[in-house]
C-alpha cells in the first residue's frame, strides 16, 4: 500500500507554475511489460478525467509534427541512438503546461524510466503525488505476451524480445520504486482487469481527498 503525500510549498519543482501544479494530482504509472497499465490508465480517464501522457507517444507525435525536434529524435530513432532525458521531459512539460488549466490529474504513462529521470522530472515540473506500481510477476508478463502475440502478429513479442525487454524494465525501473518507495502504491496486476482497477481506484481516491 502507498503513502498517499500531500504537495508542499517547500516542494521542488518549477517556481513559475508551483501553485496550478500542487493542486493537480500527478501519477507515474509504472509496470513491466503486459502489466495491463495501459488498460487500467484508459479507465481512470474515463472514471476522473484526468490527462494521459506517454512519453513514447509524445516523442512519435513530435516525429510526424515535422518539427525541427521532431527531425532531430527522428534521426536519434534512426541510428538506435537514446533520445536524451531532457529533450522527453521537455515534450512532458510542454504536454502538461498545455492542459494545466483544464487538467484534474495527470497520469505519466511508463515514465520515468529511470532514477535520474525521475529526479529531473521533480526538480524541473513538479513532484509527483504517487507512484502507481502494477506488480506482476515476470512469467504472467511473459504468458500474457506471448498469448497477444498470437493474435497481434507483433514481432517484438517473441520469448527471446519479452525476456530482454523484462530485463530491461528491472535494470532501469525497480531503482526507481526503491527510491520513491514513500510514494509507491504496489498493486497486484495478476488478478484481473476489475479487480485490478478497484485496488487503483483505491489509491487515487486516498491522494484526490488530501488535496480538497
Amino acid at each position: 500500500m502507498g503513502c498517499c503525500k500531500s504537495k508542499t510549498k517547500n516542494s521542488r519543482g518549477d517556481p513559475e507554475f508551483a501553485a496550478k501544479f500542487s493542486k493537480i494530482p500527478i501519477f507515474w504509472v509504472l509496470g513491466g511489460p503486459g502489466s495491463g497499465k495501459g488498460t487500467q490508465c484508459s479507465r481512470l480517464v474515463e472514471r476522473y478525467g484526468f490527462v494521459h501522457l506517454s512519453s513514447g507517444d509524445l516523442l512519435r507525435a513530435e516525429v510526424e509534427s515535422g518539427s525541427d525536434r521532431g527531425q532531430e529524435i527522428s534521426s536519434m530513432m534512426v541510428q538506435g541512438v537514446l533520445v536524451p532525458r531532457e529533450i522527453i521531459l521537455a515534450l512532458l512539460k510542454k504536454a502538461m503546461l498545455k492542459e494545466i488549466d483544464s487538467a484534474k490529474g495527470y497520469l505519466i504513462d511508463g515514465y520515468p524510466r529511470e532514477a535520474e529521470q525521475a529526479e529531473d522530472f521533480e526538480n524541473n515540473i513538479y513532484p509527483c503525488n504517487l507512484v502507481l506500481y502494477y506488480e506482476c510477476s515476470d512469467d504472467t508478463l511473459k504468458k500474457r505476451l506471448l498469448r497477444r502475440a498470437q493474435t497481434s502478429g507483433r514481432a517484438d513479442d517473441n520469448e527471446a524480445t519479452i525476456m530482454k525487454r523484462l530485463n530491461t524494465f528491472h535494470t532501469h525501473s525497480e531503482p526507481v520504486i526503491a527510491k520513491y518507495k514513500s510514494k509507491v502504491a504496489s498493486i497486484p496486476a495478476d488478478t484481473d482487469v476489475d479487480t485490478i482497477f478497484e485496488a487503483t481506484c483505491r489509491e487515487v481516491d486516498g491522494v484526490l481527498s488530501t488535496l480538497l
